[in-house]
């Protein structure tokens, strides 16, 4: 798998634009494929951070039918959450819960593979062992943090990115820890979430965006000195991906590459 379009100087982000929200999630899909078949060999795992979010379902449903037949280049990919509400992992609400019904079982992913977040014990703690775990399985960055491979993202209404959300406090925004507990704008609001600091370590990091009311978000994300959540984790990293609808994307003023031009 490779992108055609040139790779952008640091802090900014390249924008692909679908027509529609499943030709969105198939594009993304079939990335997300490739990078499983042509995945490095090396003794550490391939590691994938996945969120919510309503384009969640799409993207898991079209990974799934893309990968009938080859299900095995599944096997040595662990699943790390980017962030989860305090819910039971079976819970309606849960990030855990869809990624276990559209996709984890879907494609046979070993238990040993998915990593969902401990949620019987307070949340600390919870957020403690998720740290630990992510540590253990995942590469380090120069910095010193995992490094996550993939990192799959939403953006909500207000910009939000995984649980991190606008006027959070310094010290989640500025937290070296991998995970933290937090409370949102949403419910549930009780939840944990990577901070800044893991996340701008990812090898590829794919921010997911259609919906009403987020133009004005996106709009206030791109320009360099964008300060709404996904807009700050454009500028802490090299280089990240958005796959936004083309009527999004109008909306925003957003410049943007077709979908096409995807490799």
């Amino acid at each position: 798998m490779s992108f055609s379009v040139p790779k952008p100087p640091a802090g900014q982000a390249i924008v692909y634009c679908f027509p529609n929200p499943g030709a969105l999630a198939e594009a993304v899909a079939r990335q997300w494929v490739g990078l499983a078949r042509t995945r490095p060999r090396r003794p550490s795992p391939f590691c994938v951070g996945l969120s919510g979010g309503r384009l969640a379902p799409l993207l898991y449903d079209a990974v799934v039918r893309l990968s009938e037949g080859r299900k095995s280049i599944w096997r040595e990919v662990e699943f790390f959450f980017v962030d989860e509400r305090w819910v039971p992992l079976d819970h309606p609400e849960s990030n855990y819960r869809v990624a276990r019904e559209r996709l984890f079982d879907p494609l046979d992913i070993p238990l040993r593979n998915r990593h969902g977040l401990v949620i019987d014990e307070d949340r600390e703690y919870a957020a403690a062992a998720a740290q630990a775990e992510l540590v253990r399985r995942a590469p380090a960055s120069q910095r010193g943090q995992p490094m996550l491979d993939l990192a799959v993202l939403g953006m909500g209404e207000d910009g939000h990115i995984a649980s991190l959300f606008p006027d959070a406090p310094p010290e989640i925004v500025e937290s070296r820890k991998v995970y933290v507990p937090v409370d949102g704008p949403k419910p549930p609001p009780e939840r944990i979430t990577m901070t800044y600091a893991v996340l701008r370590e990812a090898v590829e990091a794919w921010t997911l965006i259609a919906g009403e009311g987020k133009a004005d978000a996106l709009r206030r994300s791109l320009p360099p000195r964008g300060e709404t959540p996904l807009g700050r984790l454009i500028r802490l990293r090299e280089r990240t991906r958005l796959f936004v609808t083309e009527e999004l994307a109008r909306a925003a003023g957003a410049p943007c590459d077709p979908g096409s031009a995807l490799a």
